[in-house]
């Protein structure tokens, strides 16, 4: 018999071990980090989607804005208690590694018709659900339109306009 083997030595397979953890080690935080620009993305864009909702729910029904995201959600034909404006999903609280929080302002004295009175103000925050890990920034919007952030991802006082976090731009 010749002294040739066939196959991988021992030391051949650790050094290619080695190396795919070396490789696995340099690209998953880069991953980690692309999940959280991705989550940030859609919490920004779930917010401009509730907000958008919620000025077409005012001048739907003519009721101020919506009491509760629920009212926003709902399936056909349309109505103020359901008025099939944004997803059932988005509607529970949660989406993309992010919390909802829909903030009512004062009460409207009388709704519509058949509709339960409306708010003259509203906040919708969103925070992370594990902060640098689902998401490093926490972000809100108001009545205004303008989504704001903070840099901490803690929960921003309402109202988000005067709670002195920086606009996003």
């Amino acid at each position: 018999m010749s002294g040739r083997r066939n196959g991988f030595s021992l030391i051949e397979l650790l050094v290619v071990v080695t190396i795919i953890l070396v490789i696995a080690a340099l690209a998953i935080p880069s991953f980690l980090r692309s999940r959280m620009t991705a989550n940030e993305s859609s919490a920004v864009a779930s917010l401009h989607a509730i907000f958008t909702a919620n000025t077409t729910y005012d001048t739907s029904y003519a009721n101020g804005y919506s009491p509760d995201l629920l009212s926003l959600a709902g399936t056909p034909p349309a109505t103020c208690q359901s008025a099939n404006l944004i997803d059932g999903l988005l509607a529970t609280g949660q989406k993309s590694g992010y919390s909802f929080t829909y903030v009512a302002g004062p009460v409207l004295p009388v709704g519509a018709a058949g509709c339960t009175p409306g708010t003259v103000t509203f906040t919708i925050q969103a925070t992370p659900m594990v902060v640098g890990s689902s998401g490093q920034r926490s972000f809100c919007v108001d009545e205004s339109g303008v989504v704001r952030f903070d840099q901490s991802g803690a929960i921003i006082s309402a109202p988000c306009s005067a709670s002195g976090a920086a606009a996003l731009q």
